[in-house]
């Protein structure tokens, strides 16, 4: 099998900027202004109302019922090749967006909120950090390895600040075709930055603002050396996680000084595909300033997960919480565990307010741990629901357990990392309608 060479997304040049030349078919504007509307009428619906204010107040630790939310965008199938008929791949972008929300609200009957505005994220350039992290990628495979740039405490010499760069005309210039396009019908906005899809038109993760600190932490080291380092090189890992923290203070000034950030209490994600709706910060249409303490952020640290809850309190923990603690509220966690170490977490994150809950977790001991105080944010197991072979045994015990356990206090379930289910996409609004047959919906 052939193999590609990718660039880590998250260090790139400022070689390819400036503004688009695109030139719109008839038929190109004729199936945005079709989809435009149609997700304008969705969003003003009285559905989307009511579910605003049931995320709202899910979030508020008031909850009216458990909310459920399914992440599409990773599905492969979802929205086919053969569905998409604009040929300009930002154009192509925007169809997609439109697509996988449309879509998603008609066939899932999940959650999903749809707001009556285009969300556009600033085109965000992040150059490498002196050393290029190079991800090798089997053909037709999400699955890589990486160069592991970092390999001896004396590569640490090599490493560079980082420079951020905002492509004002590219993103503006997209803006204005869009608005041409469809603007009369839909409003666009720009705000905001994507960590994972920095492509204009599809940004799924725009307005999260996760650090992803130890994400490149192993990335740069390898994980081999970030078992070891702690006992063979402490000194050379606390160097590395002060240069990254220091990156991270430096990317949120810089935010800031460049007026990039916009309030995410919307339908932008406040975690792992989870809504920012609270009552506790400013609304989006507020005119409150979009600064850190009036915004979401996302932390998490999968890659620790091996280390024991006391050399994370230690070792990793006082950063995640220095970038949290800048922000209004936060989700914490992704696909590790917490149950060993939700108690450390609470402490050290006071504006803690939803956690992810996956299956590597004691369901019942976080449950316990979070009580009313935080939104139980159960992430189910995506292998029952993936592949050739589902297990819709697995999945009723999956989500049963979880609800006999959190059935009084504030829960959501959200799916995510569903990447292949055998084209079978009814699977994915058979998975919804048993999460709400188990919990009363």
């Amino acid at each position: 099998m052939a193999e590609k060479y990718q660039i880590y997304t998250n260090q790139q040049t400022v070689e390819d900027v400036g503004r688009l030349e695109i030139k719109p078919t008839e038929k190109e504007t004729a199936r945005l202004r079709n989809l435009a509307a149609r997700y304008s009428e969705i969003a003003q619906s009285d559905d989307m109302k009511m579910k605003k204010r049931q995320w709202t107040a899910l979030r508020d630790l008031k909850p009216e019922r458990p909310m459920i939310l399914f992440e599409t965008f990773s599905v492969t199938g979802f929205v086919r090749e053969d569905e998409l008929e604009c040929e300009d791949p930002y154009l192509r972008n925007a169809e997609k967006t439109f697509l996988h929300a449309i879509k998603q609200y008609e066939l899932v009957q999940d959650d999903i909120v749809l707001e009556n505005y285009f969300q556009l994220a600033w085109r965000v350039i992040r150059s490498d950090y002196g050393v290029k992290i190079v991800e090798h990628h089997a053909e037709d495979s999400m699955g890589y390895m990486s160069n592991f740039p970092i390999g001896t405490p004396e590569d640490l010499e090599k490493l560079r600040p980082r420079t951020f760069y905002v492509d004002r005309e590219r993103t503006l210039g997209f803006k204005q075709t869009l608005e041409e396009i469809f603007g009369d019908i839909l409003p666009v906005r720009v705000g905001n930055y994507d960590n994972f899809f920095p492509d204009l038109g599809f940004n799924p993760f725009c307005g999260n603002n996760a650090p992803v600190i130890t994400m490149d932490l192993f990335k740069l080291v390898g994980n081999d050396n970030l078992m070891f380092w702690p006992y063979d090189h402490p000194e050379a890992l606390k160097q590395l996680m002060d240069f990254l923290m220091e990156d991270r203070r430096r990317f949120v000034r810089w935010l800031q000084d460049e007026k990039i950030m916009a309030l995410n209490t919307d339908n932008q994600f406040a975690g792992p595909s989870g809504y920012g709706y609270v009552s506790e910060l400013p609304g989006v249409e507020s005119g409150a300033e979009p600064v850190p303490k009036n915004c979401w952020t996302w932390v998490e640290s999968q890659e620790t997960n091996l280390y024991s809850p006391d050399m994370f309190n230690e070792l990793f923990l006082p950063y995640l919480a220095e970038f949290a603690n800048m922000f209004g509220l936060v989700t914490y966690g992704c696909c590790e565990p917490v149950d060993d170490r939700i108690e450390y977490i609470k402490k050290a994150i006071p504006k803690l307010r939803t956690v992810s809950v996956s299956g590597w977790n004691n369901f019942e001991s976080v449950a316990e741990a979070l009580g009313k105080d935080y939104v139980y944010c159960r992430k189910p197991n995506p292998a029952y629901i993936s592949g050739a072979d589902r297990n819709w045994d697995g999945m009723r015990q999956d989500i049963g357990r979880t609800w006999n356990c959190t059935k009084n206090q504030p829960v959501e379930f959200i799916v995510r990392d569903v990447y292949d289910v055998a084209g079978d996409i009814g699977r994915i609004p058979e998975w919804v309608k048993m999460v709400k047959d188990t919990v009363g919906i």
